[in-house]
């Protein structure tokens, strides 16, 4: 996984769903219709919105609008932790179509698992139903830790397909990484730029040997590490400039250094809810 690489590279799921790696995401974006038009101009395939964003409406008139086929558009939402619940989640599901004016999602996640077990099994169990009834197409989970992975593993239900979580080279998360890749549980990476935190000495001298931005070498660490990283802009320039990581590689060498900044959880600096009961 490397020079191969396109803006249209995608990964097939445990579903058997394909998803685009590289995606936009729209967290703290008011007005993302400007930055998910750009996106979709430029060859993303994938936009990453939740119901706590309050801009998947602004989303689906960009997909209506870019002229782009509906199929070809990988559209992800995730479920508040007020949606936990089997009617509740249903419930959810219906309005987010409504808002988007889609016929069907591409991906559902619970986007975290700040209820507890009988809630998020219900919940889990509800998105299986939506599935099921055609109105998404693969489902999985954000900010999942292992324990939380296993308790939808011993209850004996789907394995999600998708474990969307905080993921960077200051906060590697080997942990839940390796249970994911173990159970065929693609990773998204979410805050994979670090919100700019780039005064790290790895990073700098590979934006210099490679003559790219500080953005683009997390991106494409981010790629070649076998992660679908989500990037977020409101700038529609920088959304455009974030997509040019596919004209090199980061060599084995430089891939190492970055790999050693890993501080662990004392490296996140979002939420990163992994670890709630």
């Amino acid at each position: 996984m490397a020079a191969q690489l396109s803006i249209k590279s995608s990964t097939r799921l445990s579903s058997g769903y394909d998803l685009p790696l590289l995606g936009l995401g729209v967290y703290q974006n008011d007005d993302a219709k400007p930055a998910s038009l750009a996106a979709l101009k430029h060859g993303y395939l994938h936009i990453d919105s939740a119901r706590y964003y309050g801009n998947e409406a602004q989303v689906g008139e960009a997909v209506r609008e870019s002229g782009i086929p509906r199929e070809q558009v990988f559209i992800t939402t995730k479920l508040t932790n007020e949606d936990h619940g089997f009617d509740s989640t249903l419930a959810a599901v219906d309005q987010s179509l409504k808002r988007f004016e889609f016929e069907y999602l591409d991906f559902i996640l619970i986007h975290s698992a700040m209820s507890d077990k009988e809630r998020r099994l219900a919940t889990w169990r509800a998105l299986i139903e939506a599935k099921k009834q055609g109105k998404v197409k693969a489902i999985g989970v954000s900010n999942y830790g292992v324990k939380h992975l296993e308790e939808i593993r011993e209850a004996g239900l789907e394995t999600p397909a998708i474990n969307q979580i905080e993921l960077h080279p200051l906060c590697q998360q080997k942990e839940i990484v390796d249970y994911s890749k173990k159970h065929n549980i693609l990773i998204e990476a979410y805050t994979p730029l670090i919100r700019g935190q780039w005064d790290v000495p790895a990073i700098t001298a590979a934006a210099k040997k490679y003559n790219k931005t500080p953005a683009q070498i997390l991106i494409r660490w981010s790629l070649q590490r076998g992660f679908a990283p989500l990037p977020k802009s409101s700038n529609p320039e920088r959304v455009v400039s974030n997509a040019d990581v596919f004209d090199f590689e980061i060599d084995a060498e430089d891939m190492a250094s970055i790999d050693a900044l890993d501080r662990g959880k004392a490296g996140a600096i979002t939420w990163n809810p992994v670890d709630v009961d």
